[in-house]
């Protein structure tokens, strides 16, 4: 692997007909045969046999990545994604073919890669820290921050080999994030993360986007949606397209369905066909899900200037009354309360709802409907109250952030943010299209005539 990098100075990756080839033995005895017979034959003068097949991972992928760019990589199981990041981080030599990286690469694939399972987590901090090239003196600068991200308790004296995979994804994310990497090479080990955990990495990640370079690899094809300029597909080792993520992950998901359908359906692509709709939601109540709130302010992440405070959220009935499940589709209420401790004025309190990968789903804040602003002293506490209907969310996981301002939406001081301030699980038997649900009045199919 290179570590200079010929070319223009926008460019980070450069990934050029590189090929990866696995041998393959049917048989444990056949690699020592492999080990030894053909160097007997070249001594007898014979050509030497081969006791393996050659397996093709990866087979011309030529690509670059330019400074700053965030590129997706989708694929199915065995499309060669992880032996490709593994070449990109110098844990893997290609077979034919040459990668140029500029900058620091760190990276997290999958479980078991990087850490030795013997050490403690505090040891194995030090050793994957210095193996990403930083000395000594660096590491325990950022040993204190590294341990609050990680957020492992007593776990940290523990051998990592009796972490959970979650825990062991917190503290290998944890240290990626503060080793001032160039590059970040993310493979699916995120999925195995809890929601709150998760979201703080995506945060990191959307942070880390501003300065640097990231490679992102995920089934889950709305989270690159969201968060990649552009996508490679990868199929049977082969690049089979590579352009903006929209145009990826459309095709992609059209390749997978034919798949699943077989001969049995052919689809076909319909890019120019347009189509516009309007809906009335409903007031209609899903009672086959079940959507439970957890309050988690004080384990929530974010900050507070001490001017103002969230103290409570609450999720009511359309009557007023506290709940802590509902079903989507219903009214209710969100009532929202904050102590202000020294004058404001223009408060402004609002919130968000987001899924697992922190994609904002809805939200709202109080400017836009109390006006004129409505000053506040030092001492009083405020309550927001939103009246809406709920949305008909997919099955899992959710959290809510919550905050108060002073100003209006586009030019104010955050007095209080918490991310994670309220959890949501969601669970519903029902397969919905999208990242939020809608009730539908009526959906009805009738017949009009004849075919052609």
């Amino acid at each position: 692997m290179s570590s200079d990098m010929p070319g223009t100075d926008d460019i980070a990756i450069r990934v050029s007909n590189v090929g990866k080839c696995f041998q393959v033995y049917s048989q444990p005895q056949d690699r020592l045969k492999q080990a030894i017979a053909p160097r007997l034959s070249r001594m007898l003068g014979r050509s030497p046999s081969k006791y393996y097949r050659e397996f093709w991972a990866l087979r011309g992928v030529d690509f670059a990545v330019r400074r700053g760019d965030t590129v997706g990589i989708i694929g199915r199981n065995g499309s060669g994604k992880s032996t490709l990041l593994q070449i990109i981080c110098g844990t893997l030599q290609a077979t034919i073919g040459d990668v140029q990286v500029r900058g620091r690469v760190a990276a997290l694939l999958e479980l078991g890669a990087g850490f030795n399972p013997e050490f403690s987590g505090r040891e194995n901090v030090y050793m994957s820290a210095s193996i990403l090239g930083l000395t000594r003196e660096e590491i325990d600068s950022k040993y204190e921050d590294i341990i609050a991200f990680a957020d492992i308790g007593d776990f940290l004296e523990q051998p990592v080999k009796t972490y959970s995979s979650g825990m062991y994804v917190r503290l290998a994310f944890a240290v990626i994030a503060h080793v001032d990497a160039d590059v970040l090479v993310i493979d699916e080990a995120l999925a195995v993360g809890d929601a709150i955990f998760v979201q703080k990495c995506m945060r990191f990640l959307r942070k880390f986007r501003e300065k640097g370079t990231l490679l992102f690899v995920s089934h889950d094809t709305s989270a690159v949606l969201n968060f990649c300029e552009s996508a490679i597909w990868l199929d049977n080792g082969v690049v089979r397209m590579h352009a903006s993520a929209q145009e990826v992950c459309n095709s992609y998901i059209e390749f997978c369905s034919q798949e699943v359908y077989g001969d049995a359906v052919k689809l076909q692509s319909r890019q120019d066909a347009k189509r516009s709709a309007q809906a009335d939601a409903g007031h209609q109540v899903d009672r086959d899900t079940k959507l439970e709130l957890f309050e988690n302010i004080a384990n929530s992440d974010g900050w507070q200037s001490g001017v103002a405070s969230i103290d409570s959220i609450t999720l009511c009935n359309e009557d007023g009354e506290p709940i802590s499940a509902f079903h989507g589709g219903e009214r209710v209420l969100l009532r929202i309360r904050a102590s202000v401790n020294q004058p404001l004025d223009s408060p402004l309190i609002g919130f968000f709802v987001k899924d697992r990968l922190g994609q904002s789903l809805f939200g709202e804040h109080t400017y836009t409907y109390v006006q004129p602003p409505m000053k506040v002293a030092g001492g009083e506490v405020l309550e927001a109250t939103f009246r809406f209907t709920l949305p008909m969310l997919p099955n899992g996981d959710y959290s809510m952030t919550v905050s108060i301002a002073d100003g209006d939406p586009f030019a104010n001081t955050q007095h209080s943010w918490l991310h994670d301030a309220v959890l949501i699980k969601v669970a519903s038997p029902k397969l919905r299209y999208g990242l939020v649900g809608v009730p539908f009045d009526e959906v009805s199919m009738r017949r009009i005539g004849g075919g052609r």
